[in-house]
């Protein structure tokens, strides 16, 4: 029984202890820097680069490659795929560059002739063959990515069993071993500082992973071809955050729309609690200091490639057949794959309405529909194809004669030129899918349309007569956003689907001229090449910081991720600060709550016995002095800290100040007037009662809207919305509006932790003690203000020298602070290692002097 542990999944898969995989018969040479010089090797950032051409290696699940067995010899001949978008890529890269291709054959190679056939793959085509054992494949692709993925990524759930394949662990395994193969493959031919990678479509989504375990600094993008569901969807994948955590360890993801790039982000929130932001019209997630951004950027087509098929004889003379078969009659095309997602069955009975709505048409219009070769052969494609036939076989019974068939389907395999030339011809193009990632039908009609003068001058047509297309396509296929001037519908409206189909066939020529000249700028500016292009620029730019910054991998398998922080950004040892604090005689000693000392997620937010102990340790050393600095209401720290009687308190970020336990709280003189509380209690009230799951904390000095139980993306929408409300209501208030995580809070103006910290340290200076020592240690944005101002006054001229400082942030994440403690554990040994070094005398002459000169001060 395979197991369902899979946190070391990922080593499983290296070792081969889930699925017996043989290894590739031989070792294709990594590097080859100098022609015949190869280079193996093991280490990161270990291969000199000098005198190399610029390498693109390109991994997707097949190779652009035709294969087959030569009758004579017996030998397999290669030729590459024309068609394939793999290929046409190149034409975005400049032509010194050196494309590697790396993934599967179409055919299945027997092992004895694997490595005679990879080397020949690699000398003629640059091409390296995963060769996945025939089990391990089926298991792959015809299993988890046809079976599971496919279907899912296109919005079918396995509710029952006759409706798609509920979700099985072994094809996980398989495709996770899989993705393993394939890197390895990348491994094998990657010069991890200069190469760039790029990951092709839903079969690989884990291999991100494992690149990025073994070279941490890979440059890596992925492109995903295929719909990306909503979180209410995509969550119902048992390993969701698996396969999310495999994405995000890219540097640039690149999608179709910007609906399936937001249900991704949605996802990522929802699911990994991660934010993103736009960042100079760039959308980037921040994921353990590392940005990954996000590129929105339909694929084209190959305006070069389209060209020269219109262009063959062969075109030409299948174009003038079609005009003869249809003369008097407006031909209809539909080209579309045999799967229950591409609405064949929807198209077929909005023609069959069309007929009947308006028998004027009947006689004089063709729905020719070509069906490509069935990619999967399951039980649905069959009842599919099944359903298909069955009505157009009805609409021609109902609607036709010996001499006119309205409904005729071409099911075989159709070539290129006679597929150009029925688009040449269609007076109508329909995409009907009920969801489908891009879909290039329309572009290619659209193309095929607009001709080439070649084929005018086949075809006796003026080179300067006006060109018409009219294209009526799903809304829920990747095209439809980039074509305004198509007729949009939706495909499950079949009256509405009718009308759509009646508009194009009666819409004015004008009109249609000017739709089509729109369509085919779009489409020849926006080909193959500049998405290639755009795509490529976009991933130099994500990764132009890959060396400017420290970089460690952390977690297990597939939760396996990059931590990249600033050079001069590390953890803080407990020895080293010991050190410095066993030689130091005056310390300041600054101190966040929540986050810091008790655990953010932690319902009881009462300190721990052992948080209060190593806190009185700290304050009976007179060589200390220790604030805890909150924005938590007076009365609470009051009552949580009642037993440590040297503790100062600043609550409610410093509005509240409190030397120890014998001293009178302290009121902030800057911003005595609290009347824009009224004005900002109803607003927020109102907030509250329209979003669920939020609620308001009254304190003394502020008020805070709370959204961390609300739904993550309306939580987010509605404070973004309360930011810009309490803004626009306070503008001549003295009152400042700060969103939080979680939280929008309005405090009194010039309130900070940060000035706390800069009276204490300068009370400190004036009373004749300047600090040798200062540790600050806080986790969220208002402890930034604490770091600044910390740095900002040790750095007066009145200190005598330089005090030794450590600004300390909690979680590894950018920060002003040049220190960090993974969590509040950390942090508690780290005060248990200060503790244990203290020396208790008693304080009480010590705090009676700082609190006058405080006073002082404030006064």
């Amino acid at each position: 029984m395979a197991s369902r542990s899979y946190a070391n999944l990922l080593d499983l898969a290296g070792g081969g202890d889930l699925l017996d995989i043989p290894h590739t018969p031989r070792t294709l040479p990594r590097v080859m820097t100098v022609p015949g010089i190869i280079s193996d090797l093991d280490g990161e950032s270990d291969v000199s680069s000098s005198g190399c051409r610029e390498r693109k290696i390109i991994v997707a699940n097949m190779l652009p490659l035709q294969a087959k067995r030569d009758i004579d010899t017996a030998k397999w001949c290669f030729s590459w795929d024309e068609d394939s978008i793999l290929l046409q890529l190149k034409d975005g890269f400049s032509s010194d560059t050196e494309v590697i291709y790396v993934g599967s054959l179409k055919a299945e190679i027997d092992a004895s002739e694997q490595d005679e056939v990879a080397q020949r793959l690699l000398d003629d085509f640059n091409c390296v063959p995963t060769f996945l054992p025939h089990d391990l494949q089926k298991k792959f692709y015809l299993g988890f990515c046809k079976q599971q993925l496919w279907p899912l990524f296109h919005y079918m759930l396995p509710i029952c069993s006759d409706h798609g394949d509920r979700f099985d662990r072994v094809l996980w395994q398989a495709y996770v071993s899989a993705n393993k193969i394939f890197a390895d493959k990348v491994m094998e031919v990657i010069n991890p500082d200069d190469d760039f990678v790029w990951v092709h479509d839903y079969h690989l989504m884990v291999l991100p992973t494992f690149l990025r375990k073994r070279f941490n600094r890979v440059k890596l993008g992925f492109f995903l071809h295929s719909p990306f569901p909503s979180s209410e969807i995509y969550r119902t994948l048992p390993v969701r955050d698996e396969i999310l955590k495999g994405l995000l360890n890219s540097d640039l993801i690149g999608f179709h729309t910007f609906d399936y790039a937001r249900h991704f982000l949605s996802c990522c929130s929802r699911m990994l609690g991660l934010d993103y932001e736009s960042k100079r019209g760039h959308i980037g997630l921040d994921y353990f200091g590392r940005t990954i951004f996000i590129k929105i950027l339909p694929v084209g087509i190959h305006m070069g490639r389209l060209d020269s098929v219109l262009n063959l004889p062969s075109t030409s003379t299948k174009l003038k057949e079609i005009q003869e078969e249809f003369k008097d009659r407006k031909v209809i095309l539909g080209v579309d794959d045999m799967d229950i997602f591409k609405g064949i069955n929807l198209k077929f009975l909005a023609v069959e309405q069309l007929l009947q709505q308006n028998p004027d048409l009947q006689g004089k219009v063709v729905l020719v529909q070509i069906v490509n070769p069935a990619r999967g052969s399951g039980k649905d494609v069959q009842e599919a194809k099944k359903e298909a036939y069955l009505i157009a076989q009805r609409i021609n019974a109902n609607y036709g004669s010996s001499h006119y068939q309205p409904v005729i389907i071409i099911d075989r395999p159709v070539p290129r030129f006679e597929k150009s030339a029925y688009y040449a011809v269609a007076e109508c193009c329909i995409v009907n899918a009920v969801r489908d990632g891009m879909n290039l039908v329309p572009y290619k009609y659209i193309v095929c349309r607009q001709g080439t003068a070649k084929l005018d001058e086949a075809m006796g047509r003026q080179s300067d007569s006006p060109r018409t297309s009219m294209l009526v396509v799903s809304e829920f296929i990747g095209c439809s956003p980039s074509l305004s001037g198509a007729i949009r519908v939706n495909p499950w409206d079949i009256d509405a689907v009718a009308d759509a189909l009646n508009l194009a066939l009666t819409m004015r020529d004008s009109e249609k001229k000017l739709r089509h000249e729109k369509h085919y700028r779009y489409v020849s500016s926006h080909d193959v090449a500049y998405w290639a292009r755009s795509f490529m620029q976009d991933l130099e730019r994500a990764c132009k910081d890959h060396y400017t910054k420290r970089c460690w991998g952390i977690g297990l398998g597939l939760g396996f991720r990059v931590i990249s922080l600033s050079h001069g950004f590390r953890k803080l040892s407990i020895d080293h600060i010991v050190s410095a604090y066993k030689r130091t005689k005056r310390r300041a000693i600054f101190l966040d709550y929540d986050g810091t000392i008790v655990p953010q997620t932690s319902i009881n937010k009462t300190p721990s016995a052992e948080v209060i102990s190593v806190l009185n340790a700290l304050c009976n050393d007179s060589k200390n002095i220790v604030f805890i600095v909150s924005g938590r209401a007076r009365d609470s720290l009051s009552d949580w800290f009642a037993s440590c009687k040297m503790l100062g308190l600043a609550a409610e970020h410093g509005y509240f100040l409190r030397w120890n336990s014998d001293s009178e709280w302290e009121t902030s003189h800057l911003s005595a007037d609290l009347d824009w509380k009224q004005i900002v209690e109803p607003v927020m009230q109102s907030y509250t009662e329209a979003t669920d799951g939020s609620n308001i904390e009254i304190k003394e000095s502020a008020l805070v809207w709370h959204h961390q139980d609300a739904d993550p993306d309306f939580g987010s929408c509605q404070a973004k919305e309360l930011l810009d409300h309490l803004e626009s209501v306070l503008a001549n208030e003295p009152a400042l509006v700060k969103r939080g995580q979680h939280i929008v809070e309005v405090k009194p103006q010039g309130v900070t932790k940060g000035l706390v910290a800069e009276k204490v340290l300068l009370n400190m200076v004036n009373g004749g003690n300047p600090p040798d020592f200062v540790m600050c240690i806080g986790d969220d944005r208002s402890d930034e203000d604490m770091f600044e101002s910390i740095l900002s006054t040790v750095s007066c001229p009145s200190l005598p020298s330089a005090p030794e400082i450590f600004a300390c942030t909690v979680g590894r994440k950018p920060s002003k602070a040049k220190y960090f403690l993974d969590d509040t554990a950390d942090v508690v040994r780290l005060l248990q290692g200060l503790a244990s070094s203290s020396n208790p005398k008693p304080k009480h002459h010590h705090h009676a002097q700082f609190q006058v000169s405080f006073e002082s001060i404030v006064s």
